[in-house]
């Protein structure tokens, strides 16, 4: 798809792509966890998004933590409904690039995926992350309770404070609430399960993020 849209810019609903009302076909199951992929949460968990760049690596850091009940990749944080690929990066989508992680609290807590997430990419570069530019690979965590929003945006200023320490920032990251899901095709789930010399764009900052790991 030839791009007509400023990729470096969201758009506005009212020239966003319409997409559609019915899902695009996804993989049926996890190839890791050998569970439905768009399984709903179970009685005692939770769920939370996260927007890192291209969602390959992303995945993959997070079904491999202990406590991680599942993983997906897909789009969110935008406008157009039921989105392809093609069109989230086209740029007239306004999504970001999402891994839904369901986690037990009781085996790893926000806090915990909180610093995976800050310390494996950029969170100070806008649209994009290293070599990928555009809309869709800008940083976004996507709350869906009140106390993650909380410790989201507690430790979104507790970081940027120690990047401004070492002359680095502002952090660009959106902190969204319960943003409409929609899971990828299937050849992007699990990817790199698939094809393990396959991309992964994850590159932190090399710098430690002061959150103390917590449980429950």
């Amino acid at each position: 798809m030839a791009s007509v849209f400023d990729k470096l810019r969201l758009p506005r609903r009212d020239e966003a792509l319409p997409g559609r009302a019915t899902p695009i076909p996804t993989a049926p199951g996890h190839l890791v966890f050998d569970r439905p992929l768009t399984a709903p949460v179970p009685a005692g968990m939770e769920e939370a998004f996260f927007g890192m760049g291209c969602f390959w690596g992303a995945e993959r850091l997070f079904w491999q933590q202990s406590g991680v009940w599942l993983t997906a990749a897909g789009y969110g944080g935008g406008i157009t409904p039921n989105p392809t690929y093609e069109e989230v990066c086209s740029g007239g989508t306004g999504h970001a690039e999402l891994v839904r992680v369901v986690f037990d609290p009781r085996g790893i807590g926000f806090e915990d995926l909180l610093r995976l997430f800050w310390e494996n990419h950029d969170p100070t570069q806008g649209m994009r992350q290293g070599n990928d530019i555009g809309t869709q690979y800008r940083s976004m965590i996507g709350v869906t309770t009140p106390a993650q929003k909380v410790l989201a945006e507690e430790r979104r200023r507790a970081y940027e404070a120690v990047l401004a320490a070492r002359g680095l920032g502002p952090v660009t990251t959106e902190i969204v609430e319960n943003p409409p899901f929609y899971h990828a095709e299937s050849l992007h789930q699990q990817y790199l399960t698939r094809n393990p010399q396959g991309y992964c764009g994850l590159r932190g900052l090399g710098i430690r993020c002061p959150l103390p790991p917590s449980r429950g």
